[in-house]
């Protein structure tokens, strides 16, 4: 289903697709063609896509490109897939109830709950907010350890 995604290889189309997405909601999937998790997630996703054309646009990040990694690193991509929100260019952030709000690590378990956060996100940017409230129950959200480095 990746195919019928929009795919990202390079740091320029990355910041193009941030800074030209106007009034919808960014979402996106940063992970690897050839993983399973990225498969189901992406499978989610195209079948979404039309439903929620109306306020987000959604591509993929390939995090094996050489250009990518600056935003690996600036993300703190350790585990894949994880999906980043936008809206205006503004980093959008979600309390889902893990200790990272910055982004979505793990695939969603239905489409409706894909649809239900990215709509969560589109309501709570067109009221001014920069981070919202997960819309999903607690056990639909996938449950991870922060590991910290050189601590």
């Amino acid at each position: 289903m990746s195919y019928i995604l929009t795919t990202l290889r390079t740091k320029h189309e990355v910041d193009n697709i941030i800074r030209d997405t106007i009034d919808k909601v960014l979402v996106l999937r940063f992970g690897r063609q050839s993983d399973i998790g990225c498969l189901q997630l992406d499978e989610i996703i195209a079948k979404s896509s039309q439903e929620i054309s109306k306020f987000a646009t959604v591509a993929l990040v390939d995090v094996d490109c050489e250009e990518i990694q600056v935003y690996v690193k600036y993300f703190d991509i350790t585990r894949i897939p994880s999906t980043v929100f936008f809206f205006n260019a503004h980093h959008m952030k979600m309390d889902s109830g893990t200790p990272d709000h910055t982004k979505w690590v793990g695939i969603f378990q239905r489409k409706q709950d894909f649809i239900d956060v990215v709509e969560a996100i589109f309501r709570g940017a067109m009221k001014g907010k920069l981070i919202v409230t997960c819309p999903l129950p607690p056990e639909r959200i996938p449950k991870f350890q922060l590991l910290f480095k050189d601590l």
